[in-house]
């Protein structure tokens, strides 16, 4: 990015071009930098962080500063701008903006909500001052709707693309007044994604679809165990091939260039490569857990300490202790890694299905030399992510080999290489106490998460001076759990390994509601009492959790007992700013195996975009729950991941996909996030039905029929 420059009403500019171009819109992002001046042109007249131009054709450009990996945002964004604006939801056309934003951590719409409708509000008002100069009458008399002005006392009416150059002359509003809610006709409605048609009749751009005139086709060996490095290479038969061009090292391993993607492939099966073990050829499952359970033993960083844990367990009636685990997770997206890099003398461009295109970026320059403004990064549509392609191990592969060959290449990773070298969800140990009175209060809740550190392992190492390296992210679900409980302590004890970790699907919070909301079943059962009544009991400082668990518990008629031989569980979470409960039905048969049959949801996320979206992402995160719980884990030995593709790592085929439910709770609430939140639930809520089925605890996944067969 350029040096920061300072717009006076910075979150808002607009400029009307030479060529009589329009309306430009733009708004900065507050963790960003300022807007960056340029020539005036429509082509970057200004390059804020996010932007809408309305032409003086009618048409309205929207460019999305977020990646769209499947979660609507090319929908969901542009529907709070229009909203704002009153604009003709047809004539707007999405496009990509250049200076994307990183996108993560379910924080597109709840990040995005105000500054956009800011921005649109501020627009509007333009056009209406524009239309009530033309017409030489009050700005009062006029009003705004579907992409026009009408002024009400003569029935007049004007375009929004006629007024466009008029408007972009007129001074910067200071502050203008946002919708009232109740006035909102496109938000909240089943607006149909824009992306689909484009993604149903193949227009839309991947990766993979790039390419570019003498590009070569590239591969990436890297070492199969962590932390090992090149030992030596043959490449005489790989070399020997029709159509390889070139093999050397890089900084992830070896590279093999090819004039297609076959002879690159032909080339690497026939590759002698040795090693350099290291120091992590020993690692294996076993090892790591005998190192959580020592771990554990340790003295852990505070993360909460409300009341005295200590002596309330001491002088409890009953006291309830349990050990939860969970393995580490792949995030397995569709799409393996890919992407499309020219370095040039003078320029690099990169198209490249990431999360963090900032990092990219500067990932390019440090290879390449060139400053950043001499850096395009083309976002294209991401197959699937999770947290994965928020790292750009395999950019920064992509670069090393375009620099050596002098040439575009488009970097390709097998589904193995992409499943063995992840970034992978921690594993993590869950140490948990709970303290009853006589009369079946819980008095007590002590939870340490034991588990690697992502700020403080091998990807990150950020300079942060806290206390026996507390990770905060690492207590996230855990920290804040909200029942209303006198006592409660909450700790954390890292847990380094040579396994490579990193953000996947609602992160810590998988593990700590799966911990969270198992124990407080196994609470429930020795307090006596139902585990929804429990739960509500604990609740009483949390209305939206309240109130998503009447919901759901209504819509299964909780309680009542059902028929063939099926079990409820339920759970609750919130995550991201969002409130969720789930109850699964399930039936287990006498070999042990699992059937889930449904899934019932009621989600509080505050006030809703695009109702339809929410459904989908939350039916998303369910299935990807679902594998997480009954299927998929990644497993280590001989210092290296065992799993290689999905016959090994498992998911949730379409025949084993159970009716899923999903219920919204209206709400004027600031939007929280949709991507993630409906995930953390899924697990307890199938381990609390198992129980209920067959009277087994589970506090440990994936669940296995032989775990409930012993």
């Amino acid at each position: 990015m350029a040096d920061k420059i300072i717009v006076n009403r910075r979150d808002f500019i607009k400029t009307a071009t030479v060529a009589g171009a329009g309306l430009v819109i733009g708004f900065h992002l507050p963790f960003r930098n300022r807007l960056q001046a340029a020539s005036v042109g429509l082509e970057r007249s200004f390059a804020p962080n996010a932007w809408i131009i309305v032409r003086p054709d009618d048409q309205v450009v929207f460019k999305v500063t977020k990646s769209e990996m499947g979660q609507g945002v090319w929908t969901s964004l542009p529907m709070i701008i229009a909203e704002e604006m009153d604009l003709d939801w047809s004539t707007i056309r999405v496009e990509q903006a250049l200076e994307s934003e990183g996108t993560g951590g379910s924080r597109s719409i709840r990040g995005l909500w105000t500054p956009l409708r800011k921005a649109g509000a501020k627009a509007k008002d333009m056009l209406l001052e524009a239309a009530a100069q033309k017409w030489k009458v009050g700005k009062n008399e006029c009003v705004s709707e579907n992409g026009t002005v009408h002024h009400k006392p003569t029935g007049k009416k004007i375009r929004y693309g006629d007024l466009a150059i008029a408007a972009s002359k007129l001074p910067i509003p200071y502050r203008v007044p946002l919708k009232d809610p109740s006035d909102f006709k496109l938000i909240g409605t089943d607006a149909l994604r824009i992306d689909t048609p484009l993604k149903i009749n193949g227009r839309a751009q991947f990766a993979m679809d790039v390419n570019i005139e003498g590009m070569v086709y590239a591969f990436v060996v890297r070492c199969p165990i962590f932390g090992g490095t090149l030992g030596s290479i043959d490449k005489r038969r790989a070399l020997s091939i029709n159509g390889v061009l070139d093999i050397f090292e890089v900084s992830n391993g070896v590279a093999i260039v090819g004039s297609t993607t076959w002879a690159a492939l032909q080339g690497r099966k026939v590759l002698d490569i040795s090693w350099k073990e290291g120091t992590a050829a020993d690692l294996n499952s076993d090892s790591i857990d005998r190192l959580f359970k020592e771990q554990g033993k340790k003295k852990a960083a505070k993360g909460r300490n409300d009341g005295n844990t200590k002596r309330a367990l001491r002088n409890a009636e009953t006291v309830v202790e349990a050990v939860y685990q969970v393995p580490f997770q792949a995030h397995a997206a569709m799409e393996p890694m890919n992407c499309v890099v020219d370095v040039q003398p003078d320029r690099c461009r990169l198209w490249a299905p990431t999360q963090s295109p900032g990092d990219a970026r500067k990932q390019a320059s440090e290879i390449t030399g060139l400053p950043k403004e001499k850096i395009d990064v083309n976002v294209t549509f991401l197959g699937g992510s999770f947290g994965r392609r928020s790292f750009n191990d395999f950019i920064s592969d992509a670069l090393e080999v375009s620099y050596h060959m002098k040439r575009p290449v488009k970097l390709i990773w097998m589904r193995e290489d992409d499943m063995r070298h992840d970034y992978y969800r921690p594993a993590s140990r869950h140490i948990m106490a709970g303290g009853l009175s006589k009369d079946g209060k819980l008095e007590a809740w002590k939870h340490r998460v034991v588990a690697p550190s992502i700020l403080f392992g091998q990807m990150f190492k950020y300079p942060i001076p806290l206390k026996d390296k507390l990770d905060i992210i690492a207590l996230e679900g855990a920290k804040n759990v909200a029942y209303a409980i006198p006592n409660i302590r909450v700790e954390y004890r890292s847990a380094n390994t040579a396994v490579p970790v990193g953000w996947w699907r609602s992160v810590y919070d998988s593990q700590n509601a799966y911990a969270n909301e198992c124990f407080m079943d196994e609470l429930a059962e020795s307090a006596g009492q139902d585990p929804l009544q429990f739960r509500l009991t604990y609740l009483t400082n949390s209305p939206r959790d309240t109130e998503v668990l009447k919901m759901v518990a209504k819509k299964v008629n909780w309680g009542q007992k059902l028929s063939n031989g099926r079990s409820q569980g339920l759970a609750c979470h919130a995550s991201f700013r969002s409130h969720v409960a789930q109850v699964a039905e399930v039936s287990v048969n006498s070999k042990g195996m699992i059937r889930v049959h449904r899934v019932v949801c009621a989600i509080d996320c505050g006030q809703v975009v695009n109702p339809s979206i929410v459904r989908s992402q939350i039916e998303s995160s369910i299935v990807y729950g679902l594998s997480a719980a009954l299927k998929g884990e990644i497993t280590i030995e001989n210092g290296g991941v065992v799993q290689g593709n999905f016959h090994e790592f498992e998911v949730l085929r379409f025949h084993e996909m159970p009716k899923v439910e999903v219920y919204i709770v209206k709400s004027d609430e600031h939007p929280g996030g949709v991507g993630e939140p409906g995930l953390p639930p899924i697990a307890p809520a199938i381990a609390n039905a198992v129980f209920s089925a067959t009277g087994k605890r589970i506090r440990k996944l994936p669940i296995k029929p032989e775990d409930l067969r012993s």
